[in-house]
């Protein structure tokens, strides 16, 4: 039985039924949500700073791409921030006691640390499937929690079927 169950969300398509999978998880055994997004530069919405090669003689070029850079990262944190909040309000409103947690750092670190910190039974996160190169260059963070973490993990998986892999549905005739 799991009293104490972390979900680890990000902004992809796919946290709305992780999210709806927790609620339902979390109401069925009587437990705690924390919900946990963690703010990384390699997620959809963030971006990178990105100038030529800067030199002293492109010092105000280098101070404007950084103010820039920060106005950025403090509004899409903002966003997530009501984001979580959002999601908070829905599963109290579910009547499932929650809090929520955002943080910045490497993902999978950041998900193990806090589930050890908030004593978590279980982390429910999803999985996009990465594998190969784009795995290697990415990383898994999935992966990393499976093997790292002191508590049991429940894996999503996200949607796998893609356009090209539709079914195919024949008529058959009327007789």
């Amino acid at each position: 039985m799991f009293r104490r169950i972390l979900v680890a969300l990000d902004r992809s398509d796919s946290s709305s039924a992780i999210f709806q999978e927790a609620l339902s998880l979390a109401q069925s055994m009587g437990a705690t949500l924390m919900l946990l997004h963690i703010a990384s530069v390699f997620e959809d919405g963030y971006s990178a700073p990105f100038y030529p090669g800067v030199d002293g003689v492109y010092s105000t070029l280098h101070d404007e791409v950084i103010k820039s850079y920060l106005v950025h990262w403090e509004a899409v944190q903002e966003e997530s921030l009501n984001w979580l909040r959002s999601l908070c309000e829905q599963a109290t409103a579910a009547g499932v006691p929650t809090e929520f947690s955002q943080m910045v750092g490497d993902p999978g670190q950041v998900i193990c640390t806090q589930a050890r910190y908030w004593k978590a039974d279980l982390i429910l996160m999803g999985r996009r499937g990465r594998k190969g190169l784009t795995e290697w260059v990415l990383g898994s963070v999935s992966n990393y929690v499976l093997h790292h973490a002191a508590c049991s993990i429940l894996t999503v998986q996200g949607s796998t079927i893609c356009a090209h892999e539709q079914p195919i549905i024949q008529e058959s005739p009327v007789v």
